[in-house]
């Protein structure tokens, strides 16, 4: 009885001191806030539980996304045996062990055993190949969490033998959730806090889409505020070290600074633009939302003076999509950087502006016949494809012939500036107008 009592006192005690994020952590599947493409009835993932099958799963996801509640909850929910090896510190033996163990526990109690192995990727071959006995005999059911692409980074027999989840960044909503929910939960801080609104918008902002982050931060603001009961946005502000930045993403800061990025792109500013950048990151702004913007500001402003900078935010936009945040913002910076320092050049959107107004007024004309496809049955007695001349049988591959519908002659919509690598362009374009218009080849 004592013994008891003493082991209660223990628990409570290590429970007292363990860090916010661990003592919140949802204990069902349904306190899961978030990741409701895998949770939802019917889901597989659920599925999986409620039939209490054997499984194999691959989570993967950003950092603070729920990998390793989820695999603490499906261990409790089935009721198996958790165990939990970190891929960096653990070796092939500690698999093995591990493995060993689960096959005694399932051949004398009929005890299953869930294993879970943080980070993943971080094995080497030799490793994972160690895991796939166990997976393919069901010794053990087995999730692993990745932060890096499976496909590049866990082997194929593992990859093709789990299923694999993706988990999203959470919602500033799903961050609100936890956050309020710390606040009053017993396990949290139990209502001897309140929070001002302007100190859990900041708090969503650091949080970036990870529940553990906003948790850790709000722990360290508590403490700040000691025996206050209110935290304000300054507690937040000096409890994780970053100023509250000013900016609503559905407001006027929002559309200010973003105009301001743009224009200070599109003005060769760079340190102006670098500084909206950072403005817009620490914010919380979507990555991609900006990486959207860069994509369109290459070839709005930039354009044919420098055709790389399309190819440079493009390569941005792939390593948001790829690496995330906080990692990004140097790919994001790069692009910046490039195409804030480009030659400019707004020759591509007002050539394609001024083609869809003529378009939208009605200068449409018919086809030239010998542009028309010819490869259907009947084509060629209705005349379609005569006298087309293939450019590649002429001097230099441009060859004097009509392209322009009727009534479109002398259209002019690219005009090239002498910017950068435009003005190339512009030669180019002069030679081959001087073709098309029955000039030399």
């Amino acid at each position: 009885m004592s013994e008891t009592l003493f082991d209660d006192a223990g628990a409570e005690a290590h429970r007292s001191h363990e860090p916010l994020a661990v003592r919140m952590r949802p204990r069902t599947l349904d306190e899961v806030v978030g990741q409701r493409h895998l949770l939802g009835e019917g889901s597989p993932l659920r599925r999986l539980v409620e039939d209490d099958a054997p499984m194999a799963l691959l989570l993967w996801g950003p950092p603070g996304t729920g990998k390793t509640t989820l695999a603490t909850v499906v261990s409790r929910a089935t009721r198996r045996r958790f165990v939990e090896l970190s891929a960096v510190t653990s070796g092939v033996k500690d698999i093995r062990d591990v493995v060993d163990e689960a096959r005694r526990e399932l051949g004398m109690r009929g005890v299953h055993t869930l294993l879970f192995v943080d980070e993943v990727h971080r094995f080497s071959k030799t490793q994972q190949d160690a895991l796939l006995p166990a997976v393919e005999n069901r010794w053990v059911s087995f999730i692993g969490a990745t932060t890096e692409n499976p496909f590049f980074s866990v082997i194929s027999p593992l990859l093709s033998r789990s299923l694999l989840l993706t988990l999203h960044a959470h919602s500033d909503d799903d961050i609100r959730t936890v956050v309020r929910r710390a606040l009053t939960d017993e396990r949290g801080l139990a209502g001897r806090y309140t929070l001002t609104e302007e100190a859990l918008h900041h708090l969503v902002r650091l949080a970036g889409g990870d529940a553990r982050r906003s948790l850790t931060y709000l722990e360290a603001a508590a403490l700040v505020a000691g025996d206050r009961t209110e935290i304000t946005v300054a507690d937040v502000e000096r409890a994780a070290d970053r100023t509250a930045v000013r900016y609503d993403r559905s407001g006027d800061q929002h559309y200010d600074v973003v105009s301001a990025f743009i224009k200070s792109m599109r003005g060769s500013d760079v340190d102006a633009a670098l500084h909206y950048l950072a403005r817009m990151i620490e914010a919380g702004e979507d990555p991609r939302f900006i990486a959207r913007r860069l994509v369109v500001h290459a070839s709005e402003d930039v354009g044919m003076a420098d055709p790389t900078a399309l190819q440079a935010a493009v390569a941005a936009a792939q390593a948001v999509e790829l690496v995330g945040l906080p990692e990004a913002r140097i790919n994001l910076a790069q692009a910046v950087i490039h195409i804030a320092l480009a030659p400019k050049s707004n020759a591509v959107i007002t050539a394609i502006d001024r083609a869809i107004s003529d378009v939208r007024a009605g200068k449409l004309g018919p086809v030239p016949a010998h542009l028309r496809d010819s490869h259907y049955r009947g084509a060629a007695d209705l005349g379609h494809g005569a006298g087309y001349r293939y450019p590649h049988d002429y001097p230099g591959g441009v060859v004097a012939q009509r392209y322009l519908p009727e009534g479109l002659d002398g259209a002019e919509y690219y005009r090239p500036t002498t910017h950068g690598a435009e003005r190339r362009f512009g030669e180019v374009l002069r030679r081959i107008k001087g073709v098309l218009r029955g000039g030399s080849h």
